[in-house]
């Protein structure tokens, strides 16, 4: 695999990633107990800890994506592993 591609890979992964990272421990105004002021959407969140959830989405990317290397490499499912879903009478 070619460094390039390599790189496409874990940029995707690591997007996908934060996507599912975001969410994480979001609480808005009204949970928090704090005023809305006018103006301001009740639903933002009040901290949303974005450095945190980078260190976070990078190393969920990078355990994902050494995983997927790893399948690439040795070989453990490969497409004939996954001949149930083709063929799911056989």
């Amino acid at each position: 695999m070619k460094i390039t591609s390599m790189i496409a890979i874990y940029f995707v992964t690591w997007w996908l990633c934060l996507f599912m990272v975001l969410p994480w421990g979001i609480r808005n105004a009204s949970e928090a107990g704090e005023l809305v002021h006018q103006g301001s959407e009740a639903g933002a969140p009040v901290n949303p800890r974005l450095a945190r959830k980078v260190i976070y989405t990078t190393i969920l990317a990078s355990l994902l994506f050494g995983l997927f290397y790893g399948n690439y490499t040795l070989g453990w499912i490969g497409i004939d592993d996954l001949s149930f879903i083709a063929n799911p009478t056989s």
